[in-house]
């Protein structure tokens, strides 16, 4: 513990999370929520697997890519709550050097993971409208477990130099992190070298997220939006577009506050510490919560066969 009190040192071996600056004294009562949203989180996806598993019917691309987003969803709630709530509750604050540079490596692996899955959602829900007739012919198991494999290995490579990165600076500053886990730009930042490189790579990584993916998505749904609105009956169009309205709702409840969270870490200096906290963690815990939930009410294969599993 001596290294974690001093900034005499070079490359510590631990660093200390802080939690939430400014609100230690409310942690244990930003438990419950947090603790909340991670239990819901956790049956929800698994619910999510469990269904498409059991029901052939929903051996479908549309399934398989919501299945990836659940993985993809357990795995990122898993690599940062159980770090917050062992401070919150037991005032673990300790995290190895290398721990922390794998858990700032997940959590932006699969956050770019999540975006990819996004995408080949909306390539999905575009060729199901637009084309129908072609749907099994162009998203065949094939194409869909190349498109899966495509969005895991961008993620993972696009995200690679961040911990390789910040492995070689030197840090003789403080191994004191004001946040309640590992984020990569507040990690770099406590480190006594040009971090220019790391930061100017961040910003590429958010325009790959966000200005790339962000507008595919925009042109699939606006294709989808126009194909709708020429289906010949009304409860045809209500029934797409109630689909497509709710993939629409989780799309955008993960790009804003990720752009937000983002650009308030690089530039919001004059927002307090708190606040970039707590929407950083929004972000990361809100969409993993929401996602099951929508999609298991707004989908109807998945809400009725949720309805005959506990009714039976």
């Amino acid at each position: 513990m001596s290294a974690s009190n001093g900034t005499d040192f070079t490359n510590p071996s631990t660093f200390i999370l802080q939690g939430i600056p400014g609100l230690e004294a409310a942690h244990v009562w930003i438990s419950i929520p947090f603790c909340a949203v991670y239990i819901i989180t956790i049956l929800g996806n698994f619910i999510i697997l469990f269904i498409v598993k059991m029901d052939s019917s929903l051996h479908e691309p549309m399934y398989y890519f919501l299945c990836m987003l659940a993985v993809t969803d357990l795995v990122l709630s898993t690599s940062t709550l159980p770090t917050m709530l062992s401070n919150f509750w037991f005032n673990s604050r300790e995290i190895s050097f290398n721990g922390c540079l794998a858990q700032l490596y997940f959590v932006h692996c699969f956050t770019a993971t999540e975006s990819g899955i996004f995408v080949a959602m909306a390539l999905d829900r575009y060729v199901a409208i637009c084309h129908p007739l072609r749907y099994s012919t162009i998203l065949t198991n094939s194409i869909t477990a190349k498109i899966g494999l495509a969005v895991v290995l961008r993620g993972g490579m696009l995200v690679l130099p961040y911990p390789l990165l910040a492995r070689q600076w030197p840090y003789c500053r403080t191994n004191i992190i004001p946040y309640t886990h590992c984020e990569h730009i507040d990690v770099v930042r406590l480190a006594c070298a040009d971090i220019r490189i790391s930061s100017y790579y961040g910003l590429f990584v958010l325009f790959c997220r966000i200005g790339l993916d962000l507008p595919f998505i925009a042109i699939s749904y606006i294709h989808i939006l126009r194909a709708i609105f020429c289906l010949p009956t009304k409860d045809a169009r209500l029934k797409s577009f109630g689909t497509c309205s709710s993939h629409l709702c989780l799309i955008l409840a993960f790009y804003i506050p990720g752009l937000f969270s983002s650009l308030s870490q690089r530039f919001g200096h004059n927002l307090p510490l708190h606040l970039q906290v707590l929407l950083a963690n929004l972000y990361l815990l809100v969409p993993p919560m929401l996602n099951p939930i929508i999609y298991g009410v707004r989908t109807k294969q998945i809400r009725d066969r949720l309805i005959r599993l506990f009714t039976h």
